[in-house]
This record gives structure tokens, sequence and C-alpha cells, in this order.
């Protein structure tokens, strides 16, 4: 319970009053509950996609490799109508400059979409799997790749 003091301080007009004043406002604002969708953090929405990647060989070795990418909605149903891509990327490191690689990978069956691309060279790489529907991104999600 707030305690308020309306007592004037050495015999000085209205600071108590000023005083407890603010400490009123402070204590209605911070009583008062957020709307439960501010209250939630954006990070705790669940996502509309599921997107796994996997490769072969695994892990991943310089030159060529085959990626496969499963793609499933919120319900767990495979999507079988979207366009994937997976955007590999390495930043610049000294004088070698940043590294980019997009892959393009085609629907097999199942929500499984399979593509062939190149890893540039061994080492840490960001890979950003996009799934697309009739132009409109429906989901991605980033994936650390360490490749021989």
């Amino acid at each position: 319970m707030l305690h308020t003091s309306t007592q004037r301080v050495h015999g000085r007009g209205t600071f108590g009053l000023v005083v407890a004043g603010a400490a009123i406002v402070v204590a209605v604002t911070m009583a008062i509950p957020l709307p439960a969708a501010e209250q939630q953090p954006a990070a705790s929405k669940k996502p509309t996609v599921d997107i796994m990647l996997t490769s072969k060989p695994s892990p991943p070795k310089t030159g060529d490799n085959t990626f496969e990418v499963m793609v499933k909605d919120a319900a767990g149903k495979p999507i079988t109508d979207a366009e994937v891509t997976a955007m590999f990327y390495m930043g610049a490191m000294g004088a070698m400059p940043e590294m980019k690689n997009n892959v393009t990978l085609k629907h097999q069956k199942e929500g499984r979409y399979v593509g062939t691309g190149q890893v540039m060279m061994a080492g840490k790489w960001d890979v950003t799997v996009m799934v697309k529907r009739a132009g409109k991104e429906i989901g991605s999600k980033k994936f650390p790749l360490t490749a021989q």
C-alpha cells in the first residue's frame, strides 16, 4: 500500500504535496496492465512455416553438394507449391571479399525441395533458406553451416 503525506516540510508550502503526487502518478502508471499482445515478445509467436536444411555429404565439402530442405506449415502438413532458395553467405576476411551464392531448390515430393549448389571454400557460412508462394515470402530461417 502506498503511503502519502500531505505534511508540510519545514513549514514551506507544497513540496511534500508535489512529491506525494508524483509518487501516486508513478504507482498508478506501474499498476496499469498492458494488453496481452503488447506483453508477449514477438519471438514467442509460433512460426507459420517449419524449415529444415540438410546436406549430402554432411557436413558439406568445398565444391558441389546436394542440399535438401523440408518445408511444412504450422500444422505439420508438407508445403508442395513453394519457391525455395538457399542463400549462402560468408563475410569478408582480411583481403578476401564477402562471398554469396544462391541455390534454387526444386520440389521433389511431400514438401522436400532439393538442389545442387557450390560451396566455394571451407569454413563457416550462414545459410538463409527463403520460402515463397506466388512471389511473396511466407517464411525464412537462418542456419549456420561449416564446410570442410
